[in-house]
């Protein structure tokens, strides 16, 4: 047999997408080019490693356990990618973290000065909802996702960053008992915590607003549509500028933990090593610095 590592590459990405078009966007080649050389690496083996029925692609049980080798192989190589650059004295590679839509407050400050002291490092940061973090997750797809509460089911290994402090907000500085409540869509962290305060609390039976992202929702209060139950660390500036307001309530805030997550047992990376092992020595130094209006706020 004579495949190259290009081909496992492409196979592997191939695997992956579950499609020809899909895999050659991501690998930047054209889906020619990527046909070609899958089927040159088939050529190498008597045992179908897909097949295409209709216009859909299937991965044989062979074929899927050819990708975990070539993952392992692919890994591996770039292990000694990195092992060397790190004896050079320069840190490569890329750093990959799918982080919770409201995480984009956080994550920031915790890579600025990793990223600017590794120039030699890419980030790939995916901000999206839940659902999607944990599926990239389970997937093996990222280093870390970062999330304010831990998933079910999940057997993971975490890093504690920052208090979430969920507070009600209104566009009102009083409280206004007849406006709506305006919820995150199913799935999200802050919609759970929400439902459940007010499924606690008992509270009148209020018409429901529903949105799809933070940003949103928080739109959506300034503009007067109705109350929500809030990240405070998504709204400085709007309570700066008083447009919005938090009301004092009954046992709010709800307070989780922002954290970084990765699956237990996982092989992290060099440099995804090298970010955890930054996260711990400056964790303090980042909350301080960047954080202390946050901390200080009751």
């Amino acid at each position: 047999m004579h495949y190259t590592i290009h081909q496992l590459q492409i196979f592997l990405k191939v695997v992956q997408k579950q499609s020809i078009t899909k895999a050659s966007e991501e690998l930047f080649m054209s889906q020619p080019a990527v046909s070609i050389q899958l089927k040159n690496f088939q050529d190498q083996f008597d045992i179908p490693l897909y097949e295409v029925v209709g216009r859909k692609l299937f991965i044989t049980d062979f074929g899927k356990e050819i990708a975990l080798i070539a993952e392992r192989v692919i890994e591996e190589l770039n292990n000694i990618n990195y092992k060397t650059e790190a004896y050079s004295g320069m840190m490569t590679g890329k750093l990959k973290i799918s982080s919770a839509s409201t995480g984009k407050y956080v994550i920031p400050f915790f890579l600025e000065e990793f990223l600017s002291k590794n120039s030699g490092i890419d980030l790939v940061l995916d901000v999206t909802n839940k659902t999607k973090v944990i599926q990239s997750l389970k997937n093996n797809e990222i280093d870390f996702a970062l999330v304010s509460v831990i998933p079910d089911l999940l057997d993971i290994e975490e890093e504690l960053l920052i208090d979430n402090k969920l507070y009600l907000v209104s566009s009102e500085a009083q409280q206004n008992e007849s406006m709506p409540l305006i919820y995150r869509e199913e799935g999200s962290a802050t919609r759970s915590a929400m439902e459940h305060y007010y499924g606690t609390h008992n509270s009148k039976s209020r018409k429901r607003l529903e949105l799809t992202s933070n940003e949103a929702v928080k739109q959506a209060v300034i503009a007067g549509l109705g109350n929500s139950i809030m990240p405070l660390i998504g709204i400085k500036n709007e309570l700066l500028n008083k447009q919005l307001y938090i009301l004092p309530t009954e046992d709010l805030p709800v307070t989780t933990k922002w954290r970084l997550i990765w699956l237990k047992g996982k092989r992290i990376s060099p440099v995804a090593q090298a970010y955890l092992d930054f996260i711990r020595l400056k964790k303090n130094e980042i909350l301080d610095e960047k954080f202390q209006w946050y901390q200080e706020y009751k």
